[in-house]
């Protein structure tokens, strides 16, 4: 897998990879994550985070942290998610990413076709996890810091299995919204959220 890019518009010193995790989820924030890699790293077996079991994906969270000349995780909360929707949400959460790396990068790589506004270059990759070693290793980080909130929400609302699915819209969680209607950390702008609000409403 290479590890630098594949085309800049000038000599790149320092390259951040960027990415996100948690779209999808009806519940808990949205995190991103930023890693810039040393060019000759030796970290074995950085691929999408998608394609990781989560046993790999534990294994390569400290490697990273170790091993990247600089690394950020960052996130945006549900709130903000249900304020400025969830494009914006994501773009925010990697914008506040790639600020907290203490070295600034010269240039973002960015997986997918959009990309915040940022202080560097920026060149967005569709597929970019499984193809630029450093958006691998940001999406590592940023689906085990996001798995990992979801696991501690779990303690506080067991009832709705968020360490089983993690907040996607699984028949579980589904059956759960529609016993139970959201708890604090759902994002009440998604339609599931909101027909399951709605419903309760209907039964007061």
């Amino acid at each position: 897998m290479p590890a630098n890019p594949i085309t800049a518009s000038k000599p790149i010193k320092l390259v951040c990879g960027v990415d996100e995790a948690g779209r999808g989820p009806l519940a808990g924030s949205v995190f991103a994550a930023a890693v810039i890699l040393p060019q000759r790293h030796r970290i074995k077996g950085l691929d999408d985070s998608k394609k990781l079991s989560e046993a790999q994906r534990e294994k390569l969270f400290p490697q990273i942290q170790e091993k990247a000349l600089a690394w950020s995780i960052a996130f945006a909360t549900h709130e903000e998610i249900d304020q400025i929707n969830i494009l914006q949400a994501t773009m925010l959460a990697m914008q506040r990413a790639v600020s907290g790396l203490h070295t600034p990068p010269e240039l973002a790589l960015i997986d997918g076709n959009r990309a915040p506004q940022l202080s560097c270059e920026v060149q967005t990759i569709i597929g970019g996890d499984a193809l630029q070693a450093c958006i691998s290793a940001a999406s590592i980080l940023a689906k085990v810091a996001r798995d990992r909130e979801l696991l501690q929400h779990h303690e506080t609302w067991p009832d709705y299995g968020f360490a089983r699915h993690k907040g996607y819209g699984t028949p579980e969680h589904l059956a759960a919204l529609k016993r139970l209607g959201p708890c604090p950390i759902h994002r009440n702008s998604f339609a599931p959220v909101r027909m399951a609000v709605a419903q309760m409403s209907l039964w007061e």
